[in-house]
């Protein structure tokens, strides 16, 4: 299971104007229908976290080389409804498009691990080819800091989930971002004290679940 360490979001931080603005995450396969397909998507898709001042962008990339296509996104973001009313703007790159409002409503397989989304969205018509293909992205922008977004995504309050479907076989997985359990980010005016400290505690080191 990979998951984004304490050390890794400290790392992106400090490291420069760029990266202290970007958090990567990767996904774990949750239906596992087909090995080859699940490795797949955990070595391609990519979620980074973006700041954009007074909002934060979700971007879904698909690294590729494989065939591959995110067609269903899903946000459980229950303690904060207030984000379901935030929605804003949905961008992406060249062939892709998606629009606000996922069929089904939950990602497949999702109840079985407890994960419940209220905010969901689809790609349009036809779904594989208007999906997130190799080297392609869409980016959500939503209307929260970026230091609370991350702090939710850190806590468990906030977690993402992805159906994709166009493997070579014909096949289907979702996935989910499950993030390192009891971290948060500091305060900013703290952060890079903090960061070295958690560093050098080891705070950053992979947990095996």
């Amino acid at each position: 299971m990979r998951k984004t360490s304490l050390a890794l979001v400290a790392a992106c931080l400090f490291a420069g104007p760029l990266a202290a603005h970007a958090v990567p995450f990767s996904f774990e396969c949750i239906t596992n229908n087909k090995a080859a397909d699940c490795a797949i998507g955990e070595s391609q898709f990519v979620l980074d976290v973006v700041d954009g001042g007074s909002t934060t962008n979700f971007t879904f990339r698909n690294a590729g080389p494989a065939a591959s296509s995110i067609a269903d996104i899903y946000f459980a973001w229950p303690k904060d409804a207030a984000v379901v009313l935030a929605q804003e703007t949905i961008t992406s790159s060249a062939g892709v498009s998606f629009s606000w409002g996922a069929s089904p409503a939950n990602v497949p397989g999702g109840n079985t691990i407890g994960f419940t989304a209220n905010i969901g969205a689809d790609s349009n018509p036809p779904a594989q080819p208007n999906g997130v293909n190799p080297n392609e992205w869409v980016t959500f922008t939503f209307s929260k800091s970026f230091t609370d977004v991350l702090d939710a995504l850190l806590s468990g309050t906030l977690s993402v989930a992805l159906h994709a479907q166009g493997f070579a076989g014909g096949g289907s997985e979702s996935f989910i971002l499950v993030p390192p359990p009891g971290t948060s980010v500091p305060e900013p005016g703290t952060l890079a004290l903090l960061g070295l400290g958690l560093i050098g505690l080891g705070l950053g080191r992979r947990r095996k679940v």
